[in-house]
């Protein structure tokens, strides 16, 4: 995926969308002349489209194989509001299961289904142009190989800023997503994808690999780093799951700062981890990330919703590593959910050190219930009768070194066991007991 600079070094052909008639003043309607520089740079085998400095309004723009678009500084491809100006959703043969923003992908300003060695580059701006969630999503691309996309802006976004389905081959580095009012990056039953050095704003969950039925049939998601980003979200920072049909398997997150969002609502979770659609996770590794007033700082569920399985059945959630993971001001308990009879499995807590509000007056009477089919969210059962960490339903689980403690004194232990086989703590330490409460129970 060539810079222009290098392109034009190299006299790689470009197309300027000004040369095909777009105004770039705001005001007119460029779709046809933009989608123009695409085919024409896609009849000659491939190229560089060159979005200039202005702004361009326009409607669905259909990418091409072999095309990079470069919007450069100073420029903008805003969505145009009327939304007769977009493809509407694709027919589908299949129940997929799942939303709107999930599953249809047609619904966008910058769409791709079945190409290859695409690209959006550049320091410009993609401007969703709405002031609420319901709308065409910014950048949508499904089946798609060989993916590059660097350095731009999205803001004001009413659905998935940017959203995969099926792809491979996924690059996503340098972006910044400003003011999202759905989520801000999902890769769906997506492949070999690096998601790095990127800043996320996002209503929704900022990170969220998936494994949807959107493709009509259950693909995994494999294979997929996440590294260096900072994250602000009044839901989830990273979340796997909900949509959890396909697998999910060798998935790596570090290096993320997370904090919440100016003036806006506490994220829920910083990591969530969820297998409810028979799912089978396995092989997840968190480290070096640092949360600021995100209210769980981990939260892991095996659960068995069934969505798209008649009957439902379970699938599995093993070997899962966290470690180097500091959170501060921290509101509800890290809960880790198997359910009886299929336990979460292997799953180290390393180098952790919570800072809870804590605040709890009383120890007892706060037995949780199942809800193996509920949605999965942190907040599903409730106070908890631990106050850092609780765990029911495990087979294998390690801590050490990890350090637990509360800001306001709190009537309960730091952690409680429930029905977990193969315990091993090492170097625990916590702030003293609010009351006669052992540190630990099982």
């Amino acid at each position: 995926m060539l810079s222009l600079a290098l392109a034009l070094a190299l006299g790689v052909p470009f197309h300027n969308v000004r040369d095909y008639g777009a105004k770039g003043d705001g005001v007119a309607k460029d779709t046809a002349a933009v989608q123009a520089a695409l085919e024409a740079a896609a009849k000659e085998g491939g190229g560089t489209v060159l979005v200039p400095a202005g702004r361009y309004l326009c409607g669905t723009l259909h990418l091409r194989s072999s095309v990079t678009l470069q919007v450069a500084a100073g420029a903008t491809l805003a969505m145009s509001p009327d939304h007769a100006d977009f493809d509407p959703y694709e027919k589908l043969a299949y129940d997929s299961h799942a939303d709107a923003e999930t599953t249809y992908f047609h619904y966008a300003l910058l769409a791709g289904e079945d190409l290859h060695d695409v690209a959006i580059l550049g320091q410009g701006t993609i401007d969703g142009n709405r002031s609420q969630r319901g709308g065409p999503k910014p950048i949508a691309l499904k089946r798609c190989q060989r993916v590059a996309i660097r350095g731009v802006t999205v803001k004001n976004a009413p659905n998935y800023s940017i959203s995969f389905l099926g792809c491979d081959w996924v690059d996503v580095d340098g972006v910044t997503i400003l003011n999202g009012y759905s989520d801000g990056i999902d890769p769906d039953s997506s492949r070999y994808v690096r998601i790095s050095n990127c800043f996320i704003d996002s209503w929704d969950d900022a990170i969220c690999p998936k494994a949807s039925l959107a493709l009509g049939a259950p693909r995994s998601t494999e294979h997929v780093t996440v590294t260096n980003c900072v994250l602000s979200t009044s839901c989830n920072n990273i979340k796997l799951g909900t949509e959890s049909s396909g697998d999910f398997k060798n998935l790596a997150f570090s290096n993320c700062a997370m904090f919440r969002r100016p003036g806006a609502r506490r994220p829920i979770s910083g990591i969530s981890m969820e297998s409810v659609d028979g799912s089978h996770i396995d092989g997840i590794v968190v480290s070096n990330i640092t949360m600021q007033d995100v209210d769980t700082p981990v939260f892991i569920r095996l659960g068995n919703r069934g969505r798209g399985l008649d009957p439902p059945v379970p699938g599995s959630l093993a070997n899962v590593s966290i470690s180097n993971l500091v959170a501060t001001g921290a509101l509800r308990t890290c809960p880790i959910a198997g359910l009886p009879g299929h336990p979460v499995r292997r799953v180290s807590l390393s180098d952790l050190n919570l800072t809870f509000q804590g605040g709890e007056q009383k120890a007892g009477g706060l037995e949780a219930p199942e809800h193996p089919a509920k949605y999965p969210e942190a907040t599903m059962f409730g106070v908890l009768p631990a106050y850092g960490v609780w765990a029911r339903h495990v087979e294998g689980l390690t801590l050490r070194n990890v350090r637990l403690r509360w800001e306001q004194a709190d009537a309960r232990p730091p952690m409680l066991f429930d029905d977990v086989a193969d315990l091993a703590v090492d170097s625990f330490t916590t702030g003293t007991p609010g009351s006669a409460s052992p540190a630990a129970r099982k």
